[in-house]
């Protein structure tokens, strides 16, 4: 498949030029199909014992593929429906409360904040400073580093935190998907990601790595049927011994079949070109962006772009008018562009002709 090609299966593209996977990515045809499949099967032959086999088969699939994008074993990878329920899964799992240092950075999304706050309400001391600074921020007292591996603001990244003493939760809905990732090299003991964004599968779908090390310290969060190794034993059955005991509850058949159709479309361009051409378009608009005299913020090698605009909040409503999608960012003058693989030429040229 050439870059023409993977272009072809995101219907959105025919009229768009769709630069917003951050917030999620172009859903591709066949995910959406394959879905839609499976629905009309559920209405007119029933929810019956066929349906959940298929749930049954699906599952290790969809684990396997997701664990490959962090480069981890399946059996260390959960299945949940966001960043933000596996970001909240390892927050409430580990059970902070009085006394127990977070260090943060001051630029995360609030779905990170979010835990983070209830486990502040439960006694904890939350310290947020600079991405770049956290390694320097940790003390004897933090019990956990909670932090973006690529900056949801800007496209910067964490620098490496293997040797710090604390574990570490890196937030990767800006990660995985769009750059490669290696969990064991970020030197993380949690990743949590989201299917819908640079994996472009539906929203309701994620993954959480729980390092081995920590699969005995981390409590499963309201554990049901899926955690359980043997369900029918009643009370004498336990959680599963890996990440199955962090799985989300209740995420349907049809979500799974989409997420795991729209990695094999990502999959048949080959992942190294995904990572390699949407980091390259990403640097190019840039770089044209730079040029023509806008202000860039510092960034990584990643997939974001982030600019300022002095009608930022109205901008991209504009944009959306003629075809552009891109988003703001409340609160700053950056407006912000998310580049795929599935971009090309085009999609830049009609938004910096249209700012």
């Amino acid at each position: 498949m050439d870059a023409a090609a993977l272009r072809a299966q995101f219907p959105v593209l025919r009229e768009k030029a769709y630069l917003n996977a951050g917030t999620c990515g172009p859903l591709p045809e066949v995910a959406a199909r394959d879905a839609g499949e499976s629905a009309r099967v559920a209405t007119e032959q029933g929810r019956a014992m066929p349906r959940w086999e298929r749930y049954l088969e699906l599952r290790p699939k969809i684990r396997a593929a997701y664990a490959q994008r962090l480069r981890a074993l399946p059996e260390d990878v959960a299945l949940t429906s966001s960043t933000s329920d596996g970001v909240a899964r390892v927050v409430a799992g580990l059970n902070l409360g009085a006394g127990d240092e977070i260090v943060t950075a001051d630029t995360e999304h609030p779905a990170l904040y979010g835990p983070l706050i209830t486990a502040r309400a439960r006694g904890a001391t939350i310290r947020a400073v600079p991405l770049a600074d956290i390694r320097d921020a940790v003390t004897a007292n933090t019990k956990l580093v909670a932090c973006s591996h690529v900056d949801w603001t800007t496209g910067a990244t964490a620098p490496n935190l293997g040797d710090v003493e604390a574990p570490v939760l890196l937030d990767g809905a800006q990660g995985v998907g769009a750059v490669d990732v290696n969990v064991a090299a970020l030197g993380c003991d949690f990743y949590a990601g989201s299917g819908q964004k640079w994996l472009c599968g539906p929203e309701g779908t994620g993954m959480l790595w729980v390092s081995p090390l920590w699969r005995d310290r981390l409590e499963p969060v309201g554990p049901g049927y899926l955690n359980l190794a043997e369900p029918n034993r009643g009370l004498d059955t336990e959680p599963w011994p890996d990440a199955r005991a962090y799985d989300a509850p209740g995420i349907p058949l049809e979500a799974w079949i989409a997420a795991f159709g729209a990695h094999e479309v990502l999959a048949q361009f080959g992942w190294p070109q995904v990572h390699e051409r949407a980091t390259a378009l990403a640097a190019q608009l840039a770089d044209e962006l730079r040029e023509r005299g806008r202000t860039v913020a510092p960034r990584g090698a990643t997939t974001l772009v982030t600019w300022e605009m002095p009608d930022s909040d109205e901008l991209p409503g504009r944009l959306a008018e003629q075809g552009v999608a891109i988003r703001s960012l409340p609160g700053t003058p950056y407006v912000r562009a998310s580049v795929g693989a599935w971009n090309d030429e085009s999609d830049l040229e009609r938004l910096l002709a249209a700012i």
